[in-house]
């Protein structure tokens, strides 16, 4: 019996044997025309590229290239096979292109998918007619692929031109005020949800938590998960997450409390909720103990993402045998993250064994570890190793992520970037910051300029830390609210040692409530301290040990051959470190 791939085949033969000389319009059939489709389609469920550009000529040859009906099925068809310049060029080069209702929003859908919302929104806009579907396609695809602010002004423009959102439209912009942590344009969609008299389903319960939850408002979380009356496994999901992130892991442990006494079956996202809250809060016995619970009482097989956590709890403890000893229980391979948790570890603890095992299993590197290779040059006061670190990461097409910032205020999102002086106010902004800065050094603050690995003198080192993205996105909250007032800043990355230390002496300075979401947690900065309690922001004091095992990778070196490294100022790195086990 014929695969899908030989009929597709089978069925091209057969149309470029007739009368395929003949490229005139009236040479072709009906027939041809339907087969033509199927051909298509075949082509889309075999997923065969070559096959759809075979068919494309066939189509233009026969004289279809203008018919609507075989150009938007071709247009799905490049889409579906991955050949999305293909899709583009042909939705340029249609002229009038007016999609019908259907196809149109299946096309939205079908681009955004795959990550060109710019095809997507020229699609949409080409549309003579477009319904809520359509709208919902735009928007949650927006936000899909991060272009939240966006899908936030889509949904004004839908709001302003009568369109009606439905559950499926909130869910999308709910979804994207939790990306962005927005509490004002949060705010502003749950009273128009209210408004709309939309029913609340366990979807909408469950986004509702987790978007007051990530724009800092966990009171807020709080108070409609306890209304809600929900036996749906998401809404209680939701709300330990939304805990755990706070770094509130009684709360989400007695939630998950409730849940049991419920008879509220959990699942492995519930799970790894409360492992998070145990990380967050360095409850290693209790750790071990829901780790323990999922599979002996629940009969869920821990997954990557519970190891990695189990193995950073244990690790951040001290306890790296253990840590260990997780790994190598694992009923599937440990992926690089995991080997990471555990050479983190290694790096915070000096145990120079174990770092070593986790280096071996670390199979690539990413940007942020190019960069540590590349700090730990400039630590050591090598310039011209570190530049060439960094000109191995532009041949490799390698990027870190660089800091960014973004704060809320009226309705507004103002972005930050490291480094970045472009913003329109700078001036006012870099005064507020210069003011902060000297108020907080007498309130004990003192940079951490040994974070600037550069070739500078220390005042420009410290120059350097002032424009990091949270510090300016926090100078910007201070010149624009009322004095005591609260201030939330959202950032890409970990929040540094450097800005968390000024952070806490800023919000006591300033008697103000500073909320900052990094990629990890909430740090609430009041009177002086913050919610993580420094657990979360410590500084290693080993940062070159786990550089130093790290080069061998970079290098392309076995483990062995890498005993050969010697480091200026600490000889052999391995050797120095073989005595400073835990």
């Amino acid at each position: 019996m014929p695969t899908l791939h030989q009929n597709t085949r089978m069925c091209l033969s057969l149309l470029f044997s007739r009368r395929f000389s003949s490229p005139l319009p009236a040479a072709a059939t009906a027939t041809d025309f339907q087969m033509l489709k199927c051909v298509l389609d075949d082509c889309k469920t075999a997923l065969d590229s070559k096959a759809v550009l075979e068919t494309h000529v066939k189509i233009v040859k026969l004289g279809f290239g203008m018919d609507y009906s075989l150009v938007s099925h071709m247009l799905l068809t490049y889409i579906d096979c991955g050949k999305l310049d293909f899709a583009r060029r042909l939705l340029d080069e249609t002229p009038c292109w007016n999609a019908d209702l259907i196809t149109g929003n299946i096309m939205i859908s079908r681009f955004m998918k795959n990550g060109d919302v710019e095809a997507a929104k020229r699609v949409f806009f080409n549309m003579p007619l477009k319904d809520v579907v359509s709208w919902n396609s735009l928007i949650g695809g927006c936000v899909k692929n991060s272009r939240v602010e966006e899908a936030l002004r889509m949904f004004k423009d839908m709001c302003l031109l009568g369109v009606e959102p439905d559950e499926f439209t909130f869910s999308s912009v709910i979804a994207g005020c939790a990306r962005l942590g927005a509490l004002d344009h949060a705010l502003w969609i749950h009273n128009l949800l209210i408004e709309k008299e939309i029913a609340l389903n366990d979807i909408l319960l469950s986004a509702i938590i987790d978007m007051y939850a990530k724009c800092g408002k966990i009171e807020i979380a709080k108070e409609i998960f306890d209304g809600c009356k929900s036996s749906s496994v998401s809404v209680w999901n939701s709300m330990i997450t939304g805990l755990a992130v706070h770094g509130l892991a009684t709360d989400a442990i007695y939630v998950f409390s409730r849940m049991e006494e419920e008879n509220i079956f959990p699942d492995s996202i519930t799970f790894l909720g409360i492992l998070v809250a145990c990380s967050h809060c360095g409850l290693v016995e209790l750790g071990k103990k829901y780790f323990d619970m999922m599979n002996r009482k629940y009969s869920i097989e821990p997954e990557l993402e519970h190891y990695g956590t189990m193995v950073d709890i244990l690790g951040r403890a001290g306890r790296l045998d253990e840590a260990y000893a997780t790994i190598r229980a694992m009923s599937m391979k440990p992926d690089v993250v995991i080997w990471k948790a555990l050479l983190s570890a290694c790096r915070t603890y000096r145990n120079a064994p174990l770092g070593e095992i986790a280096i071996r299993n670390i199979s690539s590197l990413d940007g942020g570890d190019y960069v540590l290779l590349s700090n730990t040059y400039c630590s050591l006061n090598k310039w011209s190793s570190s530049a060439n670190m960094r000109e191995e990461m532009k041949r490799e097409g390698i990027h870190k992520d660089h800091g960014k910032s973004w704060i809320e205020l009226a309705g507004i999102i103002h972005h930050f970037k490291a480094g970045n002086q472009a913003h329109p106010e700078m001036e006012a902004i870099y005064k507020i910051m210069k003011q902060l800065i000297k108020r907080a050094k007498l309130g004990g603050y003192v940079p951490a300029t040994d974070l600037v690995l550069m070739d500078v003198s220390e005042e420009e080192k410290e120059e350097n830390l002032i424009f990091h993205s949270e510090k300016l996105a926090l100078a910007f909250g201070v010149l624009k609210t009322s004095p005591r007032t609260e201030i939330r800043i959202t950032k890409n990355l970990r929040t540094c040692y450097d800005c968390h230390s000024w952070f806490k002496i800023v919000s006591r300075m300033l008697a103000r409530v500073i909320i900052v979401r990094d990629r990890v947690r909430f740090h609430k900065f009041e009177a002086g301290s913050c919610s993580c309690g420094d657990y979360w922001c410590c500084i290693s004091q080993s940062y070159i040990f786990t550089a130093a095992m790290l080069l061998s990778v970079l290098l392309k070196m076995n483990y062995a051959a890498s005993k050969n490294l010697w480091i200026p100022g600490l000889g052999h790195p391995l050797d120095a470190m073989a005595g400073l086990k835990y």
